[in-house]
């Protein structure tokens, strides 16, 4: 498993459901497979107890089907749900790009800039954990700068079927348009340009429906 640090504050449950959600996007718990609470907790250092609150938490959002006394499974990928979170990012997104757009001339958005440049020192360097994280924070940082960080809190349960996909993608599928469509929502977005930045957008998030014959060949077994 792929573990990270438990942060200041951070609840056994918190840490727990973090820890497992990033082992799904990561497919280090693979669709398909058995989930062990016993390992999880030791893993962690916790009891069951929060790793088994975590488990029913993925459960309602149908990343995790759990069956009474047999455990926990993760659930294969159903591309309903994963175009079901593609179409609520790419109405989310698109409005906060309009936002940020028409707010230009009095927002710094050197943050952004700064991570686009190190998502182009690592797509060159092919460090393609790094540069995951880094699209990540890049659409974080879009919805803090609107000033709407609880919709991406909110949505980040149903983010998870999309995200699954998108690891998937930064595996096997060229990054480099990922990294030119970020590089054009940030150029869109310092011109105030607000009807491009929210099509380039809805662009690049359909870039995930393109690959999908591709993602079912390489990843045989991964869905419904």
């Amino acid at each position: 498993m792929y573990i990270t640090q438990r942060q200041q504050g951070e609840s056994g449950r918190s840490y727990a459901l973090r820890t497992i959600k990033e082992n799904i996007v990561r497919l280090e718990l693979a669709p398909g497979s058995k989930v062990s609470e016993s390992e999880i907790a030791a893993g962690l250092g916790l009891s069951r107890t929060p790793v088994r609150e975590a488990l029913q938490e993925l459960s309602r959002e149908r990343i995790v089907e759990i069956y009474p006394q047999r455990g926990s499974i993760i659930a294969l990928v159903d591309y309903t749900l994963v175009d079901e979170a593609r179409f609520m990012r790419q109405c989310l997104e698109s409005g906060v790009a309009v936002v940020l757009a028409q707010r230009a001339g009095t927002m710094d958005f050197s943050a952004l800039r700064e991570n686009l440049e190190l998502q182009e020192y690592y797509l060159r360097s092919g460090n393609l954990d790094k540069l995951l994280e880094l699209d990540n924070q890049f659409h974080q940082e879009l919805y803090r700068l609107a000033g709407y960080e609880n919709c991406y809190r909110m949505m980040a349960g149903m983010y998870l079927h999309f995200d699954r996909v998108r690891w998937m993608a930064t595996q096997s599928v060229n990054q480099e348009p990922c990294v030119e469509d970020h590089r054009a929502i940030y150029q869109a977005i310092v011109e105030g340009n607000s009807r491009e930045a929210a099509e380039v957008v809805r662009e690049h998030l359909m870039r995930y429906r393109v690959d999908e014959t591709k993602l079912r060949r390489e990843y045989p077994g991964y869905f419904k």
